[in-house]
């Protein structure tokens, strides 16, 4: 029999804005492969204040909607002979990694390629979409979401995050000049253009804070690599170049030694002491990404009562929740708000 444990009940944490956002992360991609445009859109009907992408370099310059430049997870390159001869292993911030990857093909290569469900076992409903759709550059999807908000009379924000960016400047292909070029050309480098800018790398949000009046986040992962920004006196650090943070879930409600989520850190409180807002990642439906007081079941793919869990991020004074399953976390805020 599975032992579950309530989420304590207690005063939700006002957060910095008026109602939080919430975020479809790679587009709703508990429900199509992960950044396709289907994806985006599918967040948007979902009702979404904003969509995520992250950003990485052709071998031509051209920014494309990528988690990471390592192809054979989510494309069908593999099926591509004419692409064998570009295998290879490369050591990209700080792991070897072996496949093919975006900055070896042009746009007009890699446009020869099709997305495919990153998780298939876990979300096979998702693989029937394999096939559907390419991979699309950073301004296919500027236009997508212009189009989308004017059809649906209502501004989608865009929150992009830049991937490897150092691994980028290391073989000459850095990733703020295209990008800034590209928000230029749809006039969206402006403060109040609903996009904001994001990495894990202090360096190139540094480098953008002193190019841009666009809001700058800095992404927080759980370990030693960001445990020290994660201090009072870590936070202080950011605010000199950014906006915000953006941590990771486990950092907001961490998990005790059964699994299990109960009361928040203070790294909310911390953060709101400075005024930066805090975005927090990644919420998904299924148990496996649960904590264990939220699963449903035994089935690992089986959703579990994600509701739970964005309740307790709001309740802990969240900004904003970036999801895979936009539909759930959109139902689940407005509830606290009626």
């Amino acid at each position: 029999m599975t032992v579950t444990w309530q989420v304590p009940v207690r005063d939700r944490i006002p957060s910095l804005v008026v109602t939080p956002a919430i975020v479809g992360h790679r587009g709703a991609s508990g429900h199509r492969p992960e950044h396709t445009l289907e994806a985006y859109r599918t967040a948007i009907r979902m009702g979404v204040d904003d969509i995520e992408i992250d950003l990485v370099s052709t071998r031509d310059g051209v920014l494309v909607a990528r988690h990471e430049s390592e192809l054979s997870g989510t494309t069908d390159v593999t099926d591509h002979l004419e692409f064998a001869s570009r295998r290879d292993t490369r050591c990209i911030d700080g792991h070897k990694v072996t496949g093919w990857f975006t900055e070896d093909f042009t746009l007009a290569e890699l446009k020869a390629l099709t997305a495919r469900e990153r998780m298939p076992a876990t979300r096979p409903a998702n693989a029937t979409h394999n096939g559907t759709e390419g991979i699309a550059t950073l301004t296919e999807v500027l236009a997508m979401v212009h189009a989308e908000s004017m059809r649906r009379g209502r501004s989608v924000g865009v929150m992009i995050e830049l991937k490897h960016a150092a691994y980028f400047d290391s073989i000459g292909l850095p990733l703020d000049d295209p990008l800034l070029a590209a928000l230029h050309r749809h006039d969206l480098d402006r403060p109040w253009a609903r996009i904001s800018l994001m990495s894990f790398e202090t360096d190139i949000l540094r480098r953008l804070a002193l190019r841009t009046k666009l809001p700058i986040i800095q992404l927080l992962d759980v370990g030693e690599s960001h445990a020290a920004l994660c201090t009072p006196e870590g936070l202080a650090r950011i605010d000199e170049y950014a906006d915000g943070i953006g941590p990771h879930k486990g950092l907001v409600l961490p998990r005790d030694e059964r699994g299990a989520i109960g009361e928040p850190s203070s790294l909310v409180r911390d953060a709101h002491r400075l005024w930066l807002t805090v975005h927090v990642w990644t919420v998904r439906a299924e148990n496996r990404f649960l904590p264990t007081n939220l699963r449903h079941g035994e089935s690992p793919d089986a959703h579990g009562d994600m509701a739970g869990e964005v309740r307790a991020l709001l309740d802990a004074g969240a900004d904003g929740v970036i999801t895979d399953h936009p539909e759930l976390a959109v139902a689940a805020a407005r509830e606290l708000d009626t």
